[in-house]
């Protein structure tokens, strides 16, 4: 009898990086989906800095199958829309089998849909032209408006959220310098995204050389490490300049997110008063309603076009997801981490 293998929240972690201990692998029967419900198998998983933030604050509770938007195959329907072989993006969480249906969303604006596959890989519904992707775009094209021969620094470029924020800058005629964690991702950032300069943070001159590739200071920051790095950026903020604030991840071992991000803004606050910057939060689910059908005309095209490339970083077996999930958190990570999780049968390349 074939099991539904599914990890679990072990604990409820208080401090630093997740550990052995955090997570607890089992297996359950496979449910039968009921009345406006559709049996689902995922096919990717992907991790994301957020869910570790929901883990330590309370949200995801100790036994409860850990959180994780996914892109599965309908194997069973009982919901209308949704058929047998579709696939669809949905929210199985860290598991092999799920039920989605019309009361089964954890955030409003995340809705499952039936994704079409003629006109990308399945897997692109959770990066670029999924959430990870519209962050992106609402960070950068929507909060800070860029505009051409503008600088644009972007920190972990390569990352998820990064590479997206880049070519986009670039798309926009945009100078974008990248900032990484590795030599070999700046030469993805460069290389392959097109990026003007690429800086590595753990350079021994890193200060120097990100003044160097900004020799006409930043104009918009996209944010998503924190830490030196922000420190590093800061004394380049020109006036009227404008920050997006996605995520802090070098901060996400240290306390909870509103004391992380009140240091960051204590940080900040004598650049931000004396150069006048814009300074926005950026929460994805603010944009869906207004934005998200815009982005995926644009952003499809784009990737159709091959104006925009992406890089996935896959593992095999969802007996991989703590492994693969603290490496994410680390940095270790180059591009958008997935778990595959069964075979895709419908794996196409563009």
């Amino acid at each position: 009898m074939t099991l539904n293998q599914q990890w679990r929240l072990a604990r409820q972690p208080i401090e630093g990086w997740p550990t052995d201990g955090d997570f607890a692998l089992g297996s359950a029967d496979i449910a039968e989906p009921g009345a406006n419900q559709a049996l689902t198998r995922t096919l990717y998983l992907s991790l994301d800095p957020y869910q570790w933030g929901r883990r330590r604050s309370g949200i995801e509770q100790t036994g409860e199958v850990c959180h994780g938007r996914t892109v599965s195959q309908v194997l069973k329907s009982r919901l209308s829309g949704y058929h047998e072989g579709d696939v669809i993006f949905n929210t199985n969480g860290w598991q092999e089998y799920g039920l989605v249906g019309q009361d089964i969303s954890e955030f409003g604006y995340m809705h499952p849909r039936v994704l079409d596959i003629s006109q990308a890989p399945a897997s692109s519904a959770l990066g670029v032209l999924g959430m990870l992707g519209l962050t992106a775009y609402s960070g950068l094209y929507v909060q800070c408006q860029p505009k051409p021969g503008e600088t644009v620094a972007v920190s972990a470029a390569s990352g998820g959220v990064g590479q997206n924020v880049v070519q986009i800058a670039k798309l926009k005629g945009c100078r974008v310098v990248g900032i990484v964690g590795s030599d070999d991702k700046c030469d993805f950032v460069v290389d392959s995204l097109g990026a003007d300069a690429c800086i590595n943070r753990k350079s021994p001159d890193f200060v120097d050389q990100l003044q160097h590739a900004c020799p006409d200071g930043v104009d918009i920051y996209f944010e998503n490490v924190g830490g030196e790095v922000f420190e590093a950026v800061l004394p380049l903020l020109n006036k009227s300049s404008r920050i997006s604030l996605c995520g802090l991840i070098s901060q996400y071992g240290n306390d909870d997110a509103a004391s992380n991000h009140a240091r960051w803004q204590e940080t900040g606050a004598p650049v931000f008063a004396t150069q006048q910057v814009q300074v926005n939060g950026l929460f994805v689910g603010n944009f869906v309603a207004d934005y998200q059908q815009q982005f995926l005309e644009e952003m499809g095209d784009w990737v159709r076009n091959g104006q925009v490339k992406y890089k996935e970083d896959i593992w095999q077996g969802i007996e991989k997801a703590p492994e693969a999930f603290d490496a994410m958190l680390k940095g270790e990570n180059f591009g958008k981490t997935l778990v595959q999780v069964t075979e895709d049968p419908v794996a196409k390349v563009l």
